[in-house]
């Protein structure tokens, strides 16, 4: 397991098995207690049955712990590709092209790729289930391209109001440049941590990834599961709306982000731009089976795209520095 969110997920996939009373996953441990009524089953076959569920989703139950193995090999091909990732991103940024970094602050540019990140990355695993949830209980009564579009329509407005509610709370308050750095800090921080934990390669820098308290996320997943799974015209708008209150690292960072603009557009369209950075991969898992877990490549792409983010947490880390006056300026981007 890679996040809370794969907790949440095989809870849920777990406690909605009708012989199961009871399932505690451990992201610490990557391992779930089960309680429930398996017969005469034996544990081999009991993992097996538990696997089922999970499958789709990209995890196996097995009875014996599985030893984890970094593929230091995938880095040969993440490295180049992620330093030519910053060579196109200082082009851009010198030639004005695109304003991915700007004095400390988040751009739009900058939300958008985050966006893109994160709807590969296996926190999205839950939207991901949440889609394919909401897919296969419309599909029964043929109807499956316009819950799809009423969904993501749902999804992109209902970041952008809520983006900018966020934004608007934030001009109640007064935060001086102390304030607004702290703020920035915790941002770079939690986007180092995610970005880290993206390489699949220090396993106990998982413990240190924040997230909300694990009964609130719980709840917020479960009624987002139950809406995804409830058959009437709205429900498809509904999950779009709920998706942004679910436990995503990369989600939660930009929210805390808007929260510092202390402006209803500014933070609606960092909001709008971090969910349209989404919208091409959850599309793809909306009328396909797309998922870039399944792919023989995916430890390649999860290390390229953690070292992204690491690039990203370190350029605004350090121009906040330069912002409050603490280091001289670095980069002159």
């Amino acid at each position: 397991m890679h996040c809370n969110a794969c907790e949440l997920m095989t809870e849920s996939e777990l406690g909605d098995m009708p012989n199961i009373t009871y399932v505690k996953s451990s992201l610490k441990n990557h391992s779930v207690e089960v309680v429930g009524d398996f017969g005469d089953k034996t544990p081999e076959q009991i993992a097996e049955e538990l696997t089922v569920p999970l499958k789709p989703h990209g995890y196996t139950v097995s009875v014996e712990k599985q030893q984890h193995t970094t593929k230091w090999g995938d880095f040969k091909i993440a490295v180049p590709i992620a330093l030519g990732f910053a060579v196109l991103f200082v082009v851009l940024q010198k030639t004005g092209i695109v304003n991915l970094v700007n004095a400390g602050n988040v751009t739009y540019g900058t939300a958008f790729m985050i966006g893109i990140i994160a709807s590969l990355s296996t926190c999205m695993a839950v939207v991901g289930g949440l889609v394919l949830s909401m897919s296969a209980t419309f599909a029964k009564e043929g109807d499956k391209v316009r819950p799809q579009l009423m969904f993501h329509v749902g999804r992109i407005v209902s970041f952008f109001v809520l983006g900018g509610v966020i934004g608007a709370i934030g001009s109640a308050f007064t935060l001086n440049t102390s304030a607004t750095f702290i703020l920035s800090l915790i941002i770079g921080i939690v986007m180092l941590i995610l970005g880290i934990n993206l390489l699949d390669t220090f396993h106990w820098a998982k413990k240190f990834q924040p997230s909300m308290p694990k009964f609130i996320a719980k709840h917020a997943h479960g009624q987002a599961n139950k809406l995804a799974k409830f058959n009437h015209t709205i429900t498809p708008v509904l999950v779009g709306i709920a998706t942004f209150f679910l436990p995503c690292g990369f989600t939660q960072s930009m929210q805390l982000y808007t929260l510092t603009t202390g402006n209803f557009l500014q933070g609606g369209l960092t909001m709008l731009a971090f969910a349209l950075g989404t919208l091409p991969v959850l599309a793809l898992i909306s009328f396909s089976s797309f998922s870039i877990q399944k792919s023989s490549k995916a430890g390649v792409f999860f290390k390229t795209a953690g070292l992204i983010v690491i690039m990203f947490a370190l350029f605004n880390l350090i121009n906040s520095l330069v912002v409050i006056g603490l280091i001289p300026p670095i980069f002159n981007l």
